[in-house]
């Protein structure tokens, strides 16, 4: 099969390298990613966030099954451009994939619908509503309504310590988009599942923790993730239970996207928080998370292009997964996230990764005469996979080692101290009445 992807972050790496070992790969790339243009037949180079430039790059060529990845991508309508070349398109539609991109549309949607999950939340286009339902809720987030690369939302007790503070930030976002979405303030541990969808189905991989602060100990600005671990079909943190609330979620989902008229097809990401009150819904996306893809797609048993195919064909094949554990770290530039380092050379020792049963999976980096060279964002994903998650996190930490350069990456990820915090955190929040 010729199969299409549209993407070039350390994500689309773990596709392009699960698609590429029963099928014959083809990748359009905002800049060449080295890792997956070595994957790729061919390749084309534009702006993936231009559906017409995507159009313009694959003209004149056919292919059997589309993917579009990224979330500025969805929302451009890339996958309606595909469908449109007459392939089979595995990634949500513009319509579908608002699911990501309008928060308040995912709120809205989840109300209509009854799915439940959802906290106290209003979208105001106003200064004074705004500070009305701040002062209302007391501890808030207030959340940007469009795509901010998992680095728009800020919460009160985090980022905020006055309802001043608060009203501040929901003013700047009315003024610069025209309105804002605020929220009760959840606390509790969060995880990501993430699902395969034909519009009417859906069919779960195993639970990862993502770890969006910059710095160990969770401290600092948030990301777009530091890295992220997986432990088989559950999380140390969390109950069948919690899962089955989860899963049930996501069904309720797809089943309201298709009442809505846009019916979902691709991979729905559902962000859930664990509370003293039950599962609760942070977000969704319309795609595989990163750095969460690295962990699930190391672990899919079978052939990703047949599930991305019974996908869009609308008979989802449910694969496989293995109940190993995983770790990913998240390599990023010097100075990251505040003032990173971009365009410097970093050197890649693959022999000393192989070594140490590490892989690494190229995010947001280029080539330029033979070298790789920093962009300013996250740049490798250092994956270990073992099954036990001391042995992928010591694995993973390797791994990083092997990468020389201006770069730097958080420790702690995957570490015992660190998920025993997340457990001992859950257990205090189960005991409350």
């Amino acid at each position: 099969m010729k199969v299409l992807l549209v993407g070039n972050g350390a994500r689309e790496h773990a596709i392009a390298e699960r698609l590429a070992q029963d099928c014959e790969l083809y990748a359009v790339m905002s800049k060449k990613n080295p890792a997956i243009a070595q994957l790729a037949k061919q390749y084309w180079l534009c702006d993936i966030e231009d559906a017409a430039a995507v159009r313009k790059a694959i003209a004149g060529n056919e292919f059997d099954l589309g993917f579009a990845s990224p979330d500025a991508t969805l929302a451009a309508g890339v996958s309606d451009v595909l469908q449109a070349a007459g392939m089979f398109v595995a990634s949500p539609s513009k319509a579908a994939s608002r699911i990501e991109w309008d928060k308040g549309f995912m709120r809205a949607v989840l109300r209509r619908h009854g799915v439940k999950g959802s906290p106290l939340h209003e979208v105001v286009a106003s200064s004074s509503d705004a500070l009305r339902i701040i002062k209302d809720y007391g501890d808030v987030a207030v959340k940007p309504l469009g795509l901010t690369g998992g680095k728009g939302v800020k919460v009160s007790g985090d980022h905020f310590n006055s309802t001043e503070e608060a009203a501040s930030y929901a003013y700047s976002l009315i003024e610069k988009d025209g309105n804002v979405l605020i929220e009760e303030k959840m606390v509790g541990e969060e995880f990501t599942l993430q699902a395969f969808c034909d519009g009417s189905r859906v069919s779960t991989m195993p639970p990862v923790q993502d770890h969006k602060r910059a710095f160990e100990g969770d401290i600092g600005a948030n990301t777009g993730g530091m890295g992220s671990y997986s432990t088989g079909p559950l999380l140390p943190f969390i109950q069948q239970s919690d899962m089955d609330e989860a899963k049930k979620v996501l069904q309720d989902v797809i089943r309201a996207m298709k009442k809505e008229g846009s019916p979902f097809t691709g991979v729905l990401y559902g962000q859930f928080m664990v509370t003293a009150h039950g599962i609760r819904v942070v977000e969704f996306n319309a795609r595989f998370g990163d750095p969460e893809a690295i962990n699930v797609l190391s672990l899919l048993e079978g052939s990703l292009t047949d599930t991305f195919l019974s996908m869009a064909e609308g008979h989802l094949d449910a694969p496989a997964f293995s109940n190993d554990c995983t770790v990913v770290k998240y390599l990023v530039p010097e100075g990251y996230p505040e003032k990173p380092l971009k365009d410097a050379e970093v050197a890649v020792d693959s022999f000393g990764l192989e070594e140490c049963r590490a892989r690494i999976y190229y995010a947001s980096v280029y080539e330029n005469s033979g070298k790789i060279m920093t962009t300013g964002s996250r740049a490798f994903g250092i994956l270990g996979r073992a099954a036990t998650v001391a042995e992928a996190e010591r694995i993973s930490e390797n791994g990083c080692g092997f990468v020389r350069g201006p770069v730097w990456h958080r420790k702690d990820i995957g570490t015992d101290a660190l998920i025993q915090r997340r457990v001992d955190h859950v257990r205090s929040l189960r005991v409350k009445p």
